[in-house]
């Protein structure tokens, strides 16, 4: 458990640090050209790329000590931020702000990398609850995840904000490239006991995904659960796209971080609820019960433009967001072997992310150039002017509440499948299989 820890934090401050640089360059780019076509092709294109290279990550992880895959990350994403920084000096901020120009992608491109090698390092992370931690204490386990993941969210909305603000983009992104390299020399020192993998007898292909779905396989009513993930995430990219945009309406950049870091404390909430109770005796069935009460709020914190309701919508939607995440994580630790779980939870996260980039690739220009005009005008307003009332964001406020409706009738459609049924039977009968030291 002590160097799980350690584990912990090390990812925690990785993760503040990509996460940083991340939120960093959506707030610098939606204040310097007031387009949420640009914020809403940013933000799916991480989600693209993850979904992209998951299954590579997942292959990775089963295939290598976990501290090497780390080690790994670790530096890769130093040196795509460093190329980054470089870019940043050598071309004026006209030239990559200009979004018809080939230095904005270029150097959006690099920090999406960057980010996106962070999630070989939390693929990794899940695998090693499943290595350091008793089976019965893996609800709690990945309750602290989250409560971690609450903290680096906190600090990166707060300071993203007021990094754009007080020191603009160039100071913010050397806070980034040296916070990276405090986290390699941490990792260098932290020791992870694991034999060497052991190949399966067979040579397998470098994105393995006859592995990961004969892995999910032995597991009826596993692929059922991460197809409900995926379809969960085609809403979760509604938010993604228009999130910011809408915060922005609302508040100015330093003080839309500050309420960011705020209802991020909701993520610590639900962490810490989750890692001193578990998810209970069917994490499945909790996890749609959520996703319900997650459904009602995404339909109703944005129904007037008051920004109180709007903060306090956040912090509750965030409170249950580890649940979620949790009890995926806890059903894969106990249902699948751990010598393919990487490959399993890769596979996992590359469906589920390719979700996200679909729908935000989609919203993002469809509110730009349909919703939001249409919302604007007189038959907008006596249309829908009753129900969401007046201001400058009602249209984006009419995506949210269409979306948070769909994820409802989602999860309650999806207790009445027979997967839902089998697979809460194998999770509570399964036996986990035995790892060595």
């Amino acid at each position: 458990m002590r160097t799980f820890a350690q584990v912990l934090v090390n990812t925690m401050v990785a993760n503040v640090t990509t996460s940083f640089l991340w939120f960093a360059l959506t707030f610098w780019v939606y204040l310097e050209t007031q387009s949420v076509l640009a914020t809403g092709v940013i933000g799916g294109a991480y989600m693209l790329l993850i979904a992209i290279f998951s299954m590579l990550f997942g292959t990775i992880v089963d295939r290598h000590r976990k501290h090497r895959v780390m080690l790994f990350s670790s530096v890769v994403t130093f040196a795509a931020f460093a190329v980054a920084g470089l870019m940043y000096l050598w071309q004026p901020e006209s030239a990559l702000l200009d979004l018809g120009g080939p230095w904005f992608w270029a150097f959006s491109g690099v920090i999406l990398f960057g980010a996106v090698i962070e999630q070989l390092r939390n693929i990794a992370l899940s695998t090693t609850v499943t290595l350091l931690v008793p089976v019965e204490r893996h609800a709690n386990a990945n309750g602290l995840v989250g409560t971690v993941q609450g903290l680096a969210f906190i600090v990166t909305s707060v300071f993203s904000g007021l990094a754009i603000g007080l020191l603009g983009m160039g100071g913010t992104m050397l806070i980034a490239i040296g916070l990276t390299l405090v986290a390699f020399v941490h990792l260098l020192f932290v020791r992870i006991p694991e034999a060497k993998p052991e190949p399966d007898g067979e040579r397998t292909p470098v994105i393995d995904v006859r592995g990961s779905i004969a892995a999910i396989r032995l597991a009826p009513g596993l692929f059922a659960l991460i197809i409900f993930s995926t379809f969960n995430n085609l809403i979760g990219g509604v938010y993604m796209a228009l999130m910011d945009p809408y915060g922005l309406t609302l508040f100015p950049v330093e003080w839309w971080g500050v309420v960011l870091g705020v209802t991020a404390t909701g993520f610590i909430i639900g962490g810490l609820v989750i890692a001193k109770w578990g998810l209970g005796r069917n994490p499945i069935r909790t996890m749609l019960l959520v996703v319900v009460v997650m459904g009602l709020l995404g339909a109703g914190f944005t129904i007037r433009e008051w920004w109180p309701l709007f903060a306090l919508g956040i912090w509750l939607y965030m409170t249950l967001i580890p649940v979620v995440e949790a009890a995926e994580q806890t059903v894969i630790q106990k249902v699948v072997p751990f010598t393919r779980q990487g490959r399993v939870f890769g596979f996992a996260a590359a469906f589920e992310a390719a979700a996200a980039p679909i729908t935000a690739f989609l919203i993002a220009p469809i509110a730009q150039f349909w919703i939001i005009p249409y919302m604007r005008s007189p038959q907008g307003d006596e249309t829908w002017g009753w129900l969401l009332g007046e201001g400058e964001a009602r249209g984006i406020a009419l995506v949210f509440l269409v979306s948070g409706l769909v994820m409802v009738a989602l999860a309650l459609a999806a207790f009445t499948t027979r997967s839902y049924r089998v697979l809460s039977e194998e999770y509570r009968t399964g036996v986990p299989e035995a790892v060595a030291a």
